[in-house]
């Protein structure tokens, strides 16, 4: 069998999607981990439980190569009535910021 071009192209487009939505995964899986341990921290408690995606672009990371840097945001309360937004940056799986 021999495989065409069409069919290699999106053999990779596939894989590239897995790749993605895998590191994507764990990137918000480390964003929820920091949002919690910040607010546990600071006497806020977590609103909703999880973190919300709302921004992606490029950057340059040390060694000059290309990453990501995802910005998530999240609810918090510190007194059980009020509701403020927090955020938290990531490059790639490490987090760079987080913000109450």
């Amino acid at each position: 069998m021999e495989l065409s071009w069409t069919l290699l192209l999106l053999l990779v487009a596939m894989l590239s999607v897995a790749w993605f939505w895998h590191d994507s995964l764990g990137a918000r899986e480390a964003a929820n981990a920091a949002a919690l341990e910040t607010c546990q921290g600071t006497g806020a408690a977590l609103l909703d439980g999880t973190v919300a995606f709302r921004r992606i672009e490029t950057v340059r990371v040390a060694g000059g190569s290309l990453g990501l840097r995802r910005t998530y945001v999240f609810d918090y309360t510190r007194d059980g009535a009020t509701r403020q937004q927090g955020f938290v940056v990531l490059t790639g799986r490490s987090v760079d910021s987080v913000g109450l």
